[in-house]
């Protein structure tokens, strides 16, 4: 009586340490099984138009059937990206909630902003990146410099009187500029914008002397004669734009700014929401019809892990810690 009294008690303690073991386990397990089985939303942390933007609606329209699922972009901006990233790093982490991080909100806006209230280095993971793309130095059609040097001439000859726009302080727009500053030594000062639509507008109108755009909303407004472009800022020419020269070969040896954007998940998103993620965005990429869309903007689209783009988002984190400290750029 006694011995099968032992075994009975032992068969309940063996029992309730499988379900405890199936009760740890089947979350994550059920994940990769079941996701997405209902709408996923992507953050966009600026207006629609930017490079981003793009990046977000291409993939998610594809995804949606893939997954058969919507995959809804939500543009939040505001305050260089910290509203749409802030809303990302405090969503639940299931994977219904992702976000389309760039340089800015991942990497710099934590050394840039003074009291940010969150790290977005430690709260949001890397998915996949989705492309990585040149920008364009932009100028008013009519504006009285054709090249770098020209720009950087008339600059010092008015020092403090040319203004430069961008989509919100430390995005690579605004970065790529405080780069040419360094540089070139000059006065200029910087005025941000909620959206690209009416930075674009003053930079038409001749309030802006210069704009460092994403190659998607250059090239139409450069290729219909509204804007014209004085350089890239990539090592390598533009195969869009072969006749524009890069920064660096405008005597600025080195110079070499992208726009990077790819899918982050909350911190603690379980890792087979994630592998699904990038496996499924991986073979869109690699799809001919994703790749040449994008590479009609010269964007590159790399297939990587998420292992491969965290160490590409540390190494760009150094990067621009780097800038913003010898620029002593700060944002209250």
């Amino acid at each position: 009586m006694t011995l099968t009294r032992h075994l009975t008690s032992f068969s309940r303690f063996a029992l309730a340490l499988i379900a405890s073991a199936c009760a740890l386990t089947t979350p994550s397990a059920q994940a990769a099984d079941d996701y997405p089985n209902k709408p996923v939303s992507i953050i966009v942390a600026y207006a629609p138009g930017g490079q981003g933007d793009v990046f977000a609606r291409l993939v998610g329209e594809k995804l949606s059937t893939v997954y058969k699922q919507p995959v809804v972009v939500d543009n939040r901006p505001g305050v260089s990206g910290t509203v749409g990233t802030r809303l990302a790093a405090q969503a639940k982490k299931d994977g219904y909630t992702l976000f389309l991080g760039q340089t800015g909100e991942i990497t710099v806006n934590r050394v840039l902003i003074k009291e940010l209230g969150y790290d977005p280095m430690k709260e949001l993971v890397p998915v996949v990146m989705i492309g990585n793309a040149p920008l364009v130095m932009l100028a008013a059609a009519d504006a009285p410099y054709n090249t770098v040097a020209e720009f950087i001439q008339a600059a010092r000859a008015k020092p403090g009187e040319f203004s430069y726009g961008s989509v919100g302080a430390g995005t690579p727009g605004h970065l790529s500029a405080v780069a040419l500053g360094l540089g070139a030594k000059l006065q200029m000062t910087h005025v941000p914008y909620k959206g690209v639509g009416p930075l674009m507008a003053d930079l038409m109108a001749g309030r802006l002397q210069a704009f460092f755009s994403s190659a998607s909303a250059a090239l139409p407004q450069v290729k219909g004669g509204k804007l014209k472009a004085l350089a890239v800022t990539t090592p390598q020419r533009m195969n869009s734009l072969p006749q524009v020269p890069t920064v660096a070969e405008s005597g600025l040896p080195g110079f070499s700014y992208t726009l990077w954007g790819g899918l982050f998940a909350p911190a603690g998103t379980p890792s087979p929401v994630i592998d699904s993620l990038n496996k499924e965005v991986n073979a869109l990429l690699a799809s001919p019809e994703i790749r040449t869309r994008l590479e009609a903007d010269n964007v590159a689209v790399p297939r990587n892990s998420p292992a491969e783009f965290a160490d590409y988002v540390k190494a760009e984190a150094q990067k621009f810690e780097k800038l913003v400290k010898e620029a002593n750029l700060k944002v209250e």
